[in-house]
């Protein structure tokens, strides 16, 4: 399993912005997938948007097409998570994960959320609140 950190959570006004970053910091990441996942408390966690390693393919849930962008810089080994218009339901821990076992992003997405807890890092922490 590739080690990733995640940054770049914070509180943020509704209507606001936020770009979380994910770095793979022991080796290079341009032939793995990575996908945004995030959990509100008491929810179920939910796959937010994935992004391929081979050809930049991405992937958007419902909740977030139009507002979130997911990109990628393998020569920093880091995918980032542009968030515009942030609604108060988007407040969650927000993670980052790798995978390269998935046929498409949208599988990704729609399947590895159900990993179990302990397969995720800590995560980073958005709020959305005025």
């Amino acid at each position: 399993q590739v080690q990733l950190v995640e940054s770049g959570g914070g509180l943020v006004q509704p209507g606001g912005s936020l770009k979380l970053s994910c770095v793979n910091s022991q080796f290079p990441s341009d032939g793995y997938a990575i996908g945004w996942f995030r959990q509100a408390p008491g929810k179920e966690r939910e796959g937010v948007s994935c992004i391929s390693g081979s050809d930049s393919t991405t992937f958007y849930s419902d909740s977030v097409k139009g507002r979130f962008t997911i990109s990628r810089n393998n020569t920093k080994n880091t995918v980032y998570l542009q968030m515009n218009s942030l609604k108060p339901e988007g407040t969650a821990v927000y993670y980052c994960a790798s995978a390269a076992a998935f046929s498409t992003v949208q599988a990704m997405c729609n399947i590895l959320r159900w990993a179990p807890d302990n397969y995720w890092g800590q995560g980073t922490q958005v709020t959305v609140s005025s």
